[in-house]
């Protein structure tokens, strides 16, 4: 049974597809060799949206690429916190939509390019506050005079 998409990333999705060219005058980025350099790459046309307007959570979007670079297919949304609410969720989607519009086509190398082409990637955008890990006390390194 397929499930049918939510509208908002059916409109997300055709908004990427409609996006406006590159300028001319952009200098040419370095290419992509490895996973590791795509998924820095993606991060670093990750702009989360202002915590003023949405809380932040943790997002994760399916995405596959041609050989060229260029978004083959729609991009799935798989996983959102689930604490996020409906606007949250919204400006999340559309944050990751222009990240993906930012980066691509991706500049693969003709190696890279013949190796991904087709394959799904899950890149996952983390916009939550991390707590700090506790530090653990350790009673036995610390001297006691008795």
């Amino acid at each position: 049974m397929v499930s049918r998409p939510h509208h908002a990333l059916v409109f997300l999705a055709a908004a990427l597809a409609c996006g406006a060219p590159a300028p001319a005058a952009r200098a040419q980025p370095a290419e992509v060799n490895t996973i590791k350099e795509a998924v820095a790459k993606l991060y670093s046309c990750w702009k989360p949206p202002p915590e003023q307007r949405a809380h932040p959570i943790d997002i994760t979007v399916v995405v596959s690429f041609n050989r060229a670079g260029e978004i083959l297919g729609h991009p799935r949304i798989s996983y959102e916190s689930e604490q996020a609410n409906d606007n949250d969720r919204l400006l999340y989607r559309v944050a990751v939509m222009e990240a993906l519009q930012r980066c691509t086509p991706m500049p693969f190398t003709d190696a890279m390019a013949g190796a991904v082409a087709g394959r799904p990637f899950a890149i996952q955008f983390h916009s939550r506050k991390r707590r700090p890990q506790p530090i653990e006390k350790r009673a036995w390194l610390y001297q006691k005079i008795l």
